[in-house]
């Protein structure tokens, strides 16, 4: 938005020095990435510069480090488990939390302000005493360093952006059109599959894209809950910087990266058009 000709020689400095901070705290953020992408195509075995990256050597570039990544057994079994856990507790986190988000949507629920706050707790308590207390939990029923076990915890640490961003779709969801399809004959099932979904879909494909996010990052649960079988890219990334220094790390970060880019990159234009189905944003 443009500055408007009446605007205060303050109100001038705050719109340009308000854009300065925050580009400078964008780049605080994104600095350390800025500078892990170019070291993963590094052809040296190091995590500095080379001279020849310096002065821009074709030679001292290289992907080994990829090629290394995508040739090595342990790292292929990490990003098939990641994948594989991820995908899994995405789903079942998606299911949960938009059947809650749609039973908190009701007027009538009763301890909705309960009900919500237990839903996303596991996004308040922190991390470490989460994971000891699942450790603890699925030690005591054997599904610790088992698949079904990380897939279940992965699970609870999902569902709460589901229910998060599912609850502020269905804000200005206009009820009116299920009693209107209802009355009209159509059963239960026919209004949520016809009428309810289409409207909600926006908010319930980014809160599935945020969970498998949240499971492919995730490392503190899986070092209590995960076995040798059930590594994933952060399990390998972080067993990597314990017992063998590698760039190959560096390789694995940046697809990380990417990937995560392209994912909130997916939720941004949901949000985008989620808003101009009900009508806040123009078209």
């Amino acid at each position: 938005m443009a500055l408007p000709s009446y605007a205060s020689p303050f109100e001038r400095f705050w719109y340009y020095a308000f854009r300065v901070i925050c580009a400078l705290i964008f780049f605080f953020l994104m600095a350390p990435i800025l500078i892990m992408i170019p070291l993963s195509f590094n052809a040296e075995p190091y995590f500095t510069f080379s001279q020849k990256m310096l002065t821009l050597n074709p030679e001292g570039y290289s992907l080994r480090w990829y090629a290394e990544l995508f040739s090595s057994d342990s790292w292929m079994r990490s990003i098939r488990n990641s994948f594989l856990i991820g995908i899994a507790s995405t789903v079942l986190a998606t299911t949960l939390g938009t059947l809650a988000a749609l039973g908190l949507s009701r007027a009538h629920m009763p301890f909705k302000g309960l009900i919500m706050g237990i839903l996303i707790s596991p996004m308040v308590v922190p991390l470490i005493i989460s994971a000891a207390g699942m450790f603890f939990f699925f030690s005591s029923i054997n599904l610790a360093q088992t698949f079904l076990g990380v897939v279940l915890a992965h699970t609870a640490l999902g569902t709460p952006f589901v229910v998060i961003t599912v609850t502020a779709t269905l804000v200005g969801f206009d009820h009116t059109l299920t009693r209107a399809a209802a009355g009209l004959g159509a059963p239960p099932t026919t209004v949520f599959r016809r009428v309810t979904m289409p409207l909600i879909l926006p908010g319930v494909i980014s809160g599935a894209l945020f969970a498998f996010i949240t499971s492919f990052d995730e490392i503190v649960i899986v070092l209590f809950i995960a076995g040798v079988e059930q590594r994933t890219i952060p399990r390998e990334m972080w067993s990597g910087i314990r017992e063998q220094i590698s760039p190959t790390i560096l390789a694995a970060a940046t697809i990380l990266v990417m990937i995560s880019v392209a994912l909130l990159t997916v939720v941004e234009l949901l949000r985008r058009r989620s808003e101009r189905l009900r009508g806040i944003a123009p078209r």
